[in-house]
């Protein structure tokens, strides 16, 4: 028997199968999409086995080893892993890795424990117990099993009775995730759009059908993912829901739980032992629910019934490293293999996606009111040139008298500014110096809190300076604003608010989001504070003002998604004022007051601000319009990459003359870590043979740095 294995090393050269043959006394074990240890050159790696051989006509050497019993990589997993490879031109062996848990990757020596603990059992009772003993006896019956450490931490009898062979001690398995529930969030009457939407997506519940649900800001799409859910699960299927955010994960997971009892989380703010031990518990059937981030649209569930993913608008659904993948697409693939409907719900959908429901690609939803008594928000829009001549602050008047009125309410706020630390740059007046990174084209940003500047792209951190290094002068001013600017002027403003911040340098601790919102839900705060992690899906009851400090950041990045995206954070961080009976407000700070992307965002029109967008972008000859691929260059060569990048230019206008190829051009950053960046965008309505193009680009490539 001989087999073909896929290494666990990623690169393009040695991306393919390679040939082993199997000793006698491993051939009844073999099954493919295990795990096995093979020898590869004169090292021993672990691989994953897609085909087994009768006969081979090469000279193959043995496996040295089966690591595991049952399959990690189903069928579906495989037929995926490949399909993901072929369309997003990465290594088959990235396109399976990144399926599965740490502890389950093919990687020698990297493997992670099962938690066992002792529990302590009734056996055999067959003499006459003393009070103790029957202490012991009485405890163990009313739970139906207890951990021997607890036993023997109240009663040291239990050891006589494990001795006598009354109890019996075993090792079971014991998940390192342990999510107490004890929130109970009230089941809500559907009403008429809801239901509509509800009976809609039940009655193609064993069909394929992909779902857009537009749905504004509190319109109650949760309940109806909860409503939908229940139905799948009658049927004895199970379900995956997909959020965008860690920050939303367990918010929606307490609801979810508090409703179904087996259900599964997983994002990356797990331990590798918490992903295992998820891992395994959906891979054994014994979920109904999996609620996850943007990896978790793997997750290994056999009867899969519907999978929704919410504010399915956000990028955060996109990897940006090999390989390359939009979970959007593989929900896509995992729905019609499972012959079960996808929903893609947002208050916001993207150009591409209501252009797509336009053309009846995707099956439009809408739920165009407030669920319940609350009402949309009113909001109000600061021209912040006129605000600058009167108050030289970066809080309007408006925002800081409004905010006071909730202080003096007992109600609560929350801000976003779309930027974190102290300042974006600390700069010399005299000389105009500013301090950059060694290791990337940026400037460092400034955190006051610990006195220090620091990279946002490769960590690269050291001290604020004083003096200028290039000119000695100490007119050093900090220019820019972040949130921690931001919360030391509110404290000087409102003296005895109680202010959380919420952005990456708050939350890198591990369970800090949960803590962060929680506390502010239990309004141990006044004012949530943070970065467009705060923008998406939070229910708090006291919240009733929301303030946008500045939304020209997003409005000015060079993308054509700025108009979209800004749209998008302003609409989505304004439905979360006013989730209840008491109209919400919004104040939202410009320099740009009559930009369209903020003037119908106000007024919540997402259709007027589709058709003008769409107007732009066909002017600009961009998607939906037009497909764009860019092919990204990296090296830390600066002169071998100008040379080459040129050279592959001249190769794609030869070969697809009949497309647009815009560049070579400096990617913002360009240099990160020390890797310089170039990028060609190739615009085009029709692929045809561009995937072939690209498939010959990467083999010219491998030969240029092959001769290099």
């Amino acid at each position: 028997m001989f087999v073909k294995v896929l290494v666990e090393l990623s690169a393009f050269n040695i991306d393919k199968t390679f040939t082993y043959h199997v000793p006698f006394d491993m051939q009844k074990d073999i099954k493919v999409g295990i795990r096995v240890l093979v020898p590869f050159n004169s090292q021993e790696l672990e691989g994953f086995l897609l085909e087994i051989l009768d006969y081979t006509s090469i000279d193959a050497k043995d496996i040295i080893k089966i690591i595991d019993t049952e399959p990690i990589l189903t069928k579906e997993l495989l037929l995926l892993g490949r399909k993901i490879s072929d369309e997003t031109l990465s290594t088959l062996i990235s396109s399976y890795q990144v399926m599965l848990p740490r502890a389950l990757k093919a990687r020698n020596k990297n493997h992670i424990n099962i938690k066992y603990q002792q529990i302590v059992e009734i056996d055999n009772l067959n003499i006459i117990l003393t009070s103790k003993q029957q202490e012991i006896i009485d405890k163990i019956n009313e739970k139906g099993r207890c951990l021997y450490s607890e036993l023997k931490k109240i009663n040291s009898s239990v050891d006589t009775l494990l001795k006598k062979g009354i109890l019996v001690k075993k090792n079971v398995e014991e998940y390192r995730l342990n999510i107490k529930n004890n929130k109970i969030y009230p089941r809500h009457e559907l009403n008429e759009d809801q239901k509509m939407v509800f009976e809609e997506v039940k009655n193609n519940l064993n069909h394929n059908v992909n779902y857009l649900l537009h749905g504004i800001t509190g319109s109650g799409k949760t309940e109806v993912y909860m409503e939908l859910m229940e139905e799948v699960i009658k049927l004895g299927k199970s379900c995956l829901l997909l959020v965008p955010e860690i920050t939303l994960t367990n918010q929606i997971a307490e609801r979810v739980m508090s409703r179904f009892n087996k259900v599964a989380i997983l994002h990356s703010a797990l331990s590798d032992g918490e992903k295992y031990d998820e891992y395994r518990k959906i891979k054994r059937g014994e979920v109904d629910v999996v609620i996850g981030a943007r990896s978790a649209v793997f997750a290994p569930l056999s009867n899969i019934g519907i999978i929704i993913i919410d504010e399915c608008h956000t990028t955060s659904y996109y990897q940006d490293n090999m390989p390359r993948y939009d979970a959007i697409d593989v929900a896509k693939e995992r729905c019609l293999y499972h012959s079960c409907p996808l929903v893609l719900g947002s208050a916001t959908p993207t150009i591409d996606m209501y252009a797509r429901a336009s053309k009846n690609i995707y099956k439009l939803l809408t739920l165009s009111k407030r669920a319940g008594l609350s009402i949309p928000p009113k909001v109000t829009i600061c021209d912040m040139t006129k605000e600058k001549k009167v108050h030289n602050t970066f809080l309007s008047g408006t925002l800081v008298n409004k905010i006071r009125e909730r202080l003096d309410r007992h109600e609560q706020v929350i801000l976003l500014q779309n930027r974190r630390g102290y300042s974006s740059t600390i700069m010399c007046t005299n000389c105009g110096y500013t301090m950059k990174c060694p290791n990337c084209d940026i400037t460092l940003t400034y955190h006051k809190n610990k006195d220090i500047m620091r990279c946002h792209y490769c960590g690269y951190a050291k001290r604020k300076i004083d003096v200028c290094p290039h000119c000695s002068c100490k007119d050093i001013k900090e220019l820019g604003l972040g949130t921690e600017k931001v919360e030391e002027d509110l404290q000087n403003i409102f003296s005895k608010v109680r202010i959380v911040r919420m952005d990456y340098d708050t939350t890198s601790k591990r369970g800090s989001h949960e803590k962060i919102l929680s506390s502010f839900a239990n309004y141990e705060y006044d004012i949530l504070l943070g970065t467009q992690m705060i923008a998406k899906g939070l229910d708090f009851d006291k919240v009733t003002l929301v303030g946008v400090i500045s939304c020209d950041n997003s409005l000015f990045m060079p993308t054509y998604r700025s108009s979209e995206d800004t749209y998008n954070l302003l609409n989505q961080v304004s439905g979360r004022s006013g989730r209840r009976n008491i109209q919400g407000e919004v104040v939202i700070q410009t320099y740009n007051p009559d930009h369209y992307a903020i003037t119908l965002s106000c007024n919540n029109d997402y259709k007027s601000f589709y058709q003008r967008e769409m107007m732009e972008r066909k002017k600009g000859e961009y998607p939906p319009y037009y497909y764009l691929t860019e092919v990204i260059f990296k090296s830390s060569d600066y002169d071998f990459l100008s040379r080459e990048v040129n050279k592959i230019k001249n190769i794609l206008s030869y070969k697809l003359s009949d497309k647009k190829i815009i560049g070579p051009m400096m990617l913002y950053p360009f240099k990160v870590n020390n890797v310089n960046r170039f990028g060609i965008i190739i615009k085009y309505k029709k692929e045809l043979d561009l995937k072939k193009v690209l498939k010959d680009l990467i083999d010219h490539i491998k030969l240029i740095i092959k001769l290099k």
